[in-house]
């Protein structure tokens, strides 16, 4: 997914787009906000790069307001915008709402928390490589990674054409996954998306899970511990 990151703060930005590169995200950085808008132009689109999935936008900008930029922005396009900032008080997270935020978040933030809400206002509006399309035909969409096939739809997944029984759960957390094989998901990121909480105690259950999937689909391999990280999905090689 391509994303917008709008900061005035390099070094900032610098870590934040490395940290979303690693989860798949192809970042533009825009310092201000009329660069911002810049990127926004119909040209963009022209010259062979797919939209934007969604908007990251700092309110403490050098040229303009923030609140400015989102109403400037809303009036180009309905790719969804995340506030990204340190005004905390509810009358500014009302204003940024009111504006066509699509979420507000405070500074400073969780790295996984932001993640979880990026893809949370993906799924909602259906931005690019967000949403799982049906295939042409109206067949379910699927993700293959070897002898493993995964139903997204339908919630089946098969090895070899049988199939295997997951847990709610379990599913979720292989869906998850399989969205990037290769790229590793952070612990406090999967938790926030899978069980939908915070990772204070919720540690040991992915632990448990992720061992009951590897046991089940009979390839340990298949998921992968970064240690200190998170996990991430390694498809099996070509036959």
């Amino acid at each position: 997914m391509r994303l917008l990151l709008v900061e005035d703060d390099d070094h900032v930005a610098a870590a934040l787009s490395a940290i979303l590169a690693r989860h798949g995200f192809s970042v533009t950085h825009a310092r201000n906000g009329e660069e911002a808008l810049q990127a926004l132009l119909p040209a963009d689109a022209t010259a062979g790069a797919a939209p934007y999935g969604v908007i990251l936008l700092d309110l403490g900008l050098p040229d303009q307001d923030g609140y400015e930029v989102c109403g400037k922005i809303r009036k180009r396009t309905s790719t969804p915008v995340i506030m990204v900032t340190a005004r905390a008080d509810v009358r500014s997270r009302i204003h940024g709402l009111n504006l066509g935020a699509d979420d507000y978040v405070v500074k400073p933030y969780d790295t996984g928390e932001l993640l979880a809400r990026i893809h949370a206002v993906a799924r909602r509006t259906g931005s690019p490589d967000e949403a799982a399309p049906a295939a042409a035909g109206g067949a379910p969409a699927v993700v293959r990674l070897g002898a493993v096939s995964i139903e997204l739809p339908t919630r089946r997944v098969s090895i070899d054409g049988a199939d295997v029984p997951l847990t709610r759960k379990e599913f979720d957390l292989l869906a998850l996954l399989a969205q990037r094989p290769g790229v590793v998901f952070r612990r406090e990121q999967i938790i926030s998306e899978v069980w939908r909480t915070s990772w204070e105690g919720t540690g040991r259950t992915l632990e448990v899970h992720v061992a009951s999937l590897r046991s089940k689909l009979g390839m340990p391999a298949l998921i992968e511990t970064v240690r200190g990280v998170g996990y991430r999905l390694v498809p099996p090689p070509a036959a």
